[in-house]
């Protein structure tokens, strides 16, 4: 009988232990304090928005959060995904503060997130702005006559092939390609205002893809504030009434593939971004990150 409760009171001790160690190590609240600030990285060409959209709603949902921090450090990327992150940031503060921290580039398509924040923090010298689209067309007709190659295209639809290398683009189609830049362009602006609650002229007088320093964001209203991370994280503290210490949350990566260990992950970014998208897609880009 005595070994009988021995071996009770052992087993209930590991299953006790095993209980704490799996409450550490979850996602539980329960030993979550109030003083959180939940940090999402936004690191090098903007081309894929699923990862960061799902940090910023779980850091929305989870109670123990008091304010998002959104580290930039990107010179822009495809449209598509730079509005749903723009989108997801408008919706977020709503619910509780986010703010930008600009790194040494976050121009384009990174501004753009940016500017839906509730404060944009920049280094003097970040590079910002490039607030433009951009879009690169091959031409390899003369390429293909030296190479002997030639290119049948078979379409339905009269402008299914605009951008075709192979031959020169019509006046028409350059018309219809410069309407669908105009229109990005000015979703671009109008978000840009709508964000930094700025009229819509005057945004439009710096949005034609110039490069702008923080020194000068400020200046131009684009930047509330001149500091680095940490001067960020004491806005996000100030925003979130966070009282004592903040503790810092970053948003969980996702686990390293083989192209990562491979080649690192810088590497492995740019060349997944290279295979994944068009070359002949919509961009919020500066033009030196081509």
């Amino acid at each position: 009988m005595k070994r009988r409760t021995l071996w009770f009171i052992v087993i209930s001790f590991f299953v006790f232990c095993g209980f704490i160690v799996w409450l550490l190590g979850s996602d539980s609240d329960f030993f979550k304090g109030s003083n959180r600030i939940g940090v999402v990285e936004i690191k090098g060409t903007i081309s894929n928005a699923s990862e960061v959209l799902k940090s910023i709603k779980e850091f929305r949902k989870d109670q123990s959060i008091r304010a998002i921090l959104v580290r930039i450090d990107s010179p822009g990327g495809g449209v598509g995904p730079s509005q749903e992150i723009y989108r997801e940031l408008k919706r977020t503060i709503k619910h509780k503060p986010v703010v930008a921290s600009l790194g040494g580039i976050a121009a384009s398509g990174g501004y753009y997130i940016a500017s839906a924040a509730n404060r944009i923090v920049a280094s003097p010298g970040t590079i910002t702005g490039s607030i433009g689209v951009i879009m690169y067309l091959p031409m390899l007709r003369d390429l293909f006559g030296k190479i002997g190659y030639e290119m049948v295209t078979i379409k339905a639809g009269r402008y299914k092939d605009i951008g075709n290398p192979g031959r020169e683009m019509t006046p028409e189609e350059k018309e219809i390609m410069q309407a669908s830049m105009d229109e990005a362009h000015r979703q671009f602006i109008r978000d840009v205002a709508a964000g930094r609650k700025m009229p819509e002229e005057k945004i439009r007088e710096i949005a034609d893809g110039r490069i702008i320093l923080g020194q000068t964001a400020k200046e131009l209203g684009l930047v509330d504030e001149l500091g680095n991370f940490e001067d960020a994280v004491d806005a996000a503290v100030a925003l979130g009434h966070v009282k004592g210490e903040a503790d810092i949350v970053y948003a969980k990566k996702k686990r390293m593939s083989l192209l990562d260990l491979l080649l690192g992950s810088d590497a492995s970014e740019k060349l997944s971004t290279w295979l994944d998208e068009p070359g002949a897609s919509l961009r919020y880009q500066a033009p030196f990150a081509q």
